[in-house]
């Protein structure tokens, strides 16, 4: 007979409305594989809380001293005994003591193909605005391991869609977003998998 594994623990870092948040919510909600059991914002009217209450998860309000000049989240992860984080939408660089602690255990989804777009202050509409200036034919999304730079970590997996110039920048936008609700929760479940 085949030894049931417990589903690995996910925490969801997340600084917006959580629309990424609510898609490995649902997927993950029953799974064996993995499920979603804590919500880190560093935001108080962050949406993606409200969700969490919706799913019944618990949540953790972070502040930026706490976040930087303690490791006191470390203890809330242990807690919570988080094998995996995923950074939906999460707009803080992660600290060295948080990178050390989840090596290769821990995703971030990028709205664009990195390494194009990406870096300090290429977030949401900035990054589709910087994509449209650019007049590139197509754009897309990232999911990556997270190091202690921004946008930086070793790819999983892309996904691409065309822009056609006369997109604006909400509409590619939409577009990506459409990429991102699909491929992230499967992602996260490959990564997992393969431990």
């Amino acid at each position: 007979m085949l030894e049931k594994h417990k589903p690995s623990n996910i925490a969801i870092f997340a600084s917006g409305g959580g629309s990424n948040a609510r898609k490995i919510m649902e997927h993950f909600k029953d799974s064996s594989v993995g499920q979603v059991t804590l919500v880190v914002s560093n935001r108080r009217n962050a949406g993606v809380l409200a969700i969490a209450e919706e799913h019944g998860i618990p949540t953790q309000i972070i502040d930026r001293q706490g976040f930087y000049e303690t490791e006191e989240i470390l203890g809330v992860l242990k807690e919570h005994q988080i094998d995996w984080v995923a950074l939906a939408g999460f707009l803080w660089l992660i600290p060295a003591y948080l990178v050390r602690a989840y090596p290769q255990r821990m995703l971030n989804i990028h709205p664009a193909l990195l390494p194009k777009f990406g870096g300090k202050g290429m977030y949401g509409h900035h990054v589709h605005e910087a994509v449209k200036a650019a007049g590139v034919a197509e754009t897309g999304m990232t999911i990556h391991f997270v190091n202690e730079h921004y946008d930086d970590g070793d790819i999983l997996f892309q996904a691409s869609c065309p822009v056609s110039p006369e997109d604006s920048a909400e509409e590619i936008a939409r577009n990506v977003l459409a990429l991102e609700h699909r491929y992230f929760p499967e992602t996260i479940e490959k990564v997992i998998l393969r431990g």
